[in-house]
């Protein structure tokens, strides 16, 4: 009896807490043999845990939602909302102190997802942006959604939608890897209410890939963004360290119940294009003036099965791509430019390798195996792309991505030192997924021609990350990189053409550190990659303290950083290159500002001279340099109408001293805003550096301005103007995107490039004017 009361209690709590009971010899499911939480029982609309892990149920509905942004059909009264979000921040673990609602509904074509977000004060909503997978979405106002839609805990898709109707859709990888350049189909409104916002979404079945079967158990997240309180919340307890992004932590994801999703369908997208442009170039070897161009083009998409898809492009054009910001080189070192190609940003993450970035900004010293920017673009200039084909998915357990590319020859009019020659390149990506938050993988990538002219170039890597609790993380490579024909001077015996790394990193709220060594041979040269720098090996320490005081009302956290970074030279007997040592000290405030303070002292020696800035005879001679200096950030509010980061800094800099103001961001000199109206933007940003050295002082400047009018959220035009003093250049890239219809689009752009030493009016060296329109068939 005592046995029976036992089960029967047993039973009672675990029906509560939505926790199944495994009968004697019921065998164990995939993902409790993977380490992954059992399958919940289905509640009623939602069903949480004592730790309030959260269990959802999606609810069939027999007609199609009107997507329109109200709340009128009878199906919002007869469900109730999922809601009690949870804080991340400011006051962890808190209710939210906004309420905000959730229903997940499907039908035989569409999953919705409909929030609405109750406000005390609409008057100080923040929402001021309305393109497309603009960062600037995530600074308002905004309700986040995220699908793990293979329940793997580890990969996901993610969607954010601003008050005004500025959408961010993207992909995630790995729980940290986001490409905000898929853009799949799927319909949404928003709406205002006399307490708030509303956002209502259809995303159709066949824009999203899941495991086989019509009873689905997926992974879901939601996020509100409360931007004049600066208080993040979701519908399940995110960690601190994880306040904007803890819906790309799928491992912490409520799961939904009672989904079915329809039989998977062979997805077939077809797109072409056509395109018309005039154009002059003055300053090529053969000069032209006001050419009419034309030519055509088409993109397939095909469905090779429900998780692997095949991609091919033909006579590729990227006419409509937004200019490159300038940069103010002031190392000796390669500048990393972002990829803003559709073709190849879509399923970026998937071919990142060892824990290096391709995001916005690279990923720092350490190498990018597979730089697509080495396809198509040859010193800046284009190289015509004859076709090309990928294939992405997932083939059992493991992740795939295969590319081959292949480019045209270019004379580079007529120029036969800068000719390129016709090639091929290949990249193939092997991934495979371990327990909770861990995965293994291999690449190989090859060129048919490297960049010398001289035989074919290949690279081979094998790397794995490893995930540990919520907040620590492990990443690890080893690659080569082999020549069919070497350089003239490489030596043919035991070349130096292996990296590896290994990198800790504990990213916790109050705590943090990480740990890095990372080694790049002498000879090592992946070639349809990025090498920043070459030849060294790096040590790297970095402490961080970052307590929240409650006594403060003002501050919300400080931050004590301190970083120790080493470069030893390869192929020099262990030369020390570069030691910086940075203290940093930090106060992020409650209304959302930001207050640095950065000291850095640095030991360099240049083995041979560099032009700073690429100004001729401005040369930091060879040998060795000790020099400090400091530098304050200031960071105004994102809630501002005027935002931005305000720097100034003041040191050493090889044998003399450099000054620098700049308003932006820290990294990249853009970021600065001001809001006209929530349709007009104004984008500065401006460095100013003075730098004086025995060679001879100089003072390069860099001004970059983006204005932006958006109509709609399917049209907009934007207009990018720069100046560089360091480069002689001033240029301007102008542009008109019109969306017509889902996934089909306008653009009509005008670019111009001027050399500003003319003794006139800066003189035009090149222009354009260009016409794109496509069109996507989907069957």
């Amino acid at each position: 009896m005592h046995a029976i009361r036992a089960a029967a209690a047993l039973t009672l709590a675990a029906a509560l807490l939505a926790v199944p009971v495994r009968a004697a010899g019921q065998q164990r499911t995939s993902d409790e043999l993977a380490g992954h939480p059992p399958a919940p029982v289905p509640p009623a609309v939602v069903t949480r845990d004592v730790d309030n892990r959260a269990t959802v149920r999606a609810v069939r509905i027999a007609e199609p939602l009107q997507i329109d942004g109200r709340l009128d059909e009878s199906v919002f009264s007869s469900v109730l909302p999922i809601s009690d979000f949870v804080q991340t921040d400011p006051d962890h673990g808190a209710p939210a102190t906004e309420k905000t609602d959730v229903w997940l509904f499907f039908d035989d074509d569409n999953i919705y997802v409909v929030g609405r977000c109750w406000e005390t004060e609409p008057d100080r909503l923040v929402a001021n942006e309305m393109r497309r997978d603009n960062v600037t979405i995530v600074r308002n106002d905004n309700f986040a959604w995220s699908f793990d839609t293979f329940h793997d805990h580890r990969n996901g898709v993610l969607f954010e939608v601003n008050p005004i109707g500025g959408r961010i859709d993207g992909q995630v990888t790995n729980e940290s890897q986001v490409n905000l350049d898929w853009n799949p189909i799927w319909d949404f409104a928003t709406g205002y209410f006399d307490g708030g916002y509303v956002v209502e979404a259809a995303i159709p079945f066949k824009s999203l890939r899941y495991r086989p079967g019509r009873e689905q158990v997926w992974g879901f997240q939601a996020r509100r963004t409360n931007r004049w309180k600066n208080e993040v919340s979701y519908l399940t307890p995110v960690p601190p360290a994880f306040i904007n992004n803890g819906h790309f932590r799928s491992s912490l994801h409520a799961a939904i119940v009672d989904l079915e999703a329809p039989p998977a369908s062979r997805l077939v997208e077809i797109k072409p294009y056509a395109i018309g442009d005039l154009s002059s170039d003055l300053v090529s070897a053969e000069p032209f003036s006001n050419d009419i161009g034309g030519s055509g083009g088409v993109d397939v998409k095909y469905g090779i099965t429900q998780n692997l898809t095949a991609d091919f492009t033909v006579n590729t054009d990227f006419a409509q791509v937004e200019a490159d910001e300038a940069q103010v080189n002031l190392t000796r070192f390669s500048l990393f430019f972002p990829e803003k190609r559709e073709f190849f940003l879509e399923n970026q993450g998937l071919f990142a390798f060892g824990g290096a970035g391709a995001g916005p900004f690279g990923g720092g010293d350490t190498p990018v195996l597979f730089y697509s920017r080495n396809i198509g673009l040859h010193d800046g200039r284009e190289i015509p792309i004859d076709a090309g084909a990928r294939l992405t998915g997932r083939v059992g357990a493991f992740n795939v991505g295969v590319l081959n590319i292949q480019t045209g020859d270019s004379d580079a009019g007529g120029d036969p030192a800068a000719a390129v020659a016709a090639t091929n390149f290949s990249v193939v990506r092997l991934k495979r997924d371990l327990l909770r938050r861990s995965s293994v993988g291999a690449i190989a990538t090859r060129r048919s021609v490297a960049r010398d002219g001289r035989g074919a170039a290949e690279t081979y890597g094998v790397d794995g990350a490893f995930g540990f609790y919520d907040a620590l993380t492990i990443n690890t490579y080893w690659a080569t990189t082999r020549r069919e024909r070497p350089p003239i001077g490489l030596p043919g015996d035991d070349p130096d053409d292996v990296s590896y790394r290994g990198h800790l990193d504990y990213a916790g709220d109050r705590y943090g550190v990480e740990l890095e060594r990372l080694v790049v041979g002498a000879d090592f040269n992946p070639e349809v990659g990025f090498l920043r720098r070459e030849d060294f090996a790096r040590s790297l320490g970095v402490f961080r303290f970052s307590p929240r005081p409650r006594s403060i009302d003002a501050i919300r956290r400080f931050v004590w950083e301190a970083r120790f970074d080493s470069y030893d030279s390869r192929s020099r007997a262990g030369r020390l290159d570069t030691e910086l040592l940075q203290g940093q000290f930090a106060m992020e405030f409650e209304n959302s500002d930001r207050l640095q303070v950065d000291y850095i002292r640095s030991n360099e020696y240049v083995d041979r001279p560099y032009d700073v800035a690429g100004v001729a005879g401005l040369e930091v001679g060879a040998g060795g340099y000790r020099f400090q200096d400091v530098q304050v950030g200031y960071q105004l509010g994102q809630q501002r109408r005027f935002s931005g980061e305000i720097t100034a800094q003041h040191g050493g800099f090889f044998g003399g001293t450099k000054t620098t103001i700049g308003f932006g961001r820290r990294q990249g000199f853009s970021g600065g805003r001001l809001e006209i109206t929530p349709r007009v933007s104004f984008e500065p940003g401006v460095q100013l550096n003075w730098i004086s050295i025995p060679a001879g002082d100089v003072m390069a400047t860099l001004v970059t301005t983006r204005t932006t009018v958006t109509f709609t959220p399917f049209l907009f035009a934007s207009a990018l103007i720069q100046y560089n003093s360091a480069a002689n250049d001033a240029s301007a890239n102008v542009r008109l995107r019109w969306e017509y219809q889902p996934g089909s689009e306008l653009f009509i752009v005008y670019n111009e490039q001027r050399d500003t030493l003319a003794r006139r009016f800066p003189m035009l060296e090149n222009r354009a004017f260009i016409v794109k329109i496509n069109r996507l068939f989907r069957f």
